[in-house]
């Protein structure tokens, strides 16, 4: 089934106190957020403290590759939207390639290295090697993706495990996405009860599971 779903719903801005605020609806931020397909969540704060855009594209291409890339000068020129700009190819890997890579060689996981395809006398082609940089990863992010490679036996009580996947119809993934939030929930919570209470209220809801991982963020919050 089809539908038409806008990515920002109601958008509110204060100019005066330099603020701005959205909704996103449930079926975009799922789409967003959800890595059990195997595409690998970009670490935020590495993308936050690039200075130049073309290092965020080539962080883009190269985040969690592991064999090489080839795209055309003229491709690159297009994905980077300056094949306007750059008539002569060693005047883009001069000012473009060449400053994205010093960037990301400084402060990304993901860099690369590359070579120059000629066809002829003409530069034609880039090939890019992936370069991984353990010393530039974002520690708490590696942390959540190796724990997510354990088994959910040493986090979760079998009992609270089964309930999840049998009666509120979670998967592996997505209890090991939210495993966090389910430890701290077993700790904290008597989660069965709340299993319990919120399996009722979830049918009603368009996204159930959404609304049992919002609704024992909301409980823990108030724990605290």
């Amino acid at each position: 089934m089809m539908a038409l779903i806008g990515i920002i719903e109601k958008p509110q801005f204060d100019y005066k106190r330099g603020w701005v605020r959205f909704e996103i609806q449930p079926e975009i931020y799922n789409a967003v957020l959800n890595f059990s397909k195997g595409f690998r969540k970009y670490e935020l704060k590495t993308a936050m403290e690039f200075t130049s855009q073309y290092s965020m594209r080539f962080y883009e291409l190269m985040s969690g590759q592991q064999t090489p890339l080839t795209y055309t000068i003229e491709d690159l020129k297009i994905m980077f939207g300056v094949q306007n700009k750059y008539k002569r190819s060693p005047n883009f890997i001069k000012w473009i390639v060449k400053p994205a890579k010093e960037e990301l060689d400084a402060k990304s996981p993901y860099s690369f290295e590359y070579k120059i395809l000629k066809d002829g006398r003409s530069f034609h082609a880039l090939k890019l090697y992936p370069k991984y940089q353990p010393e530039h990863m974002d520690e708490e992010l590696e942390k959540h993706e190796l724990q997510k490679q354990v088994s959910l036996g040493w986090d979760l009580d079998r009992l609270i495990r089964n309930y999840l996947k049998q009666d509120l119809l979670f998967t592996d993934q997505e209890i090991r996405n939210n495993i966090d939030l389910f430890k701290a929930a077993q700790k904290e919570l008597d989660i069965m009860l709340e299993f319990s209470i919120l399996k009722g209220k979830s049918r009603e809801k368009k996204n159930p599971k959404g609304y049992i991982i919002n609704s024992l963020k909301g409980k823990l919050k108030d724990k605290k």
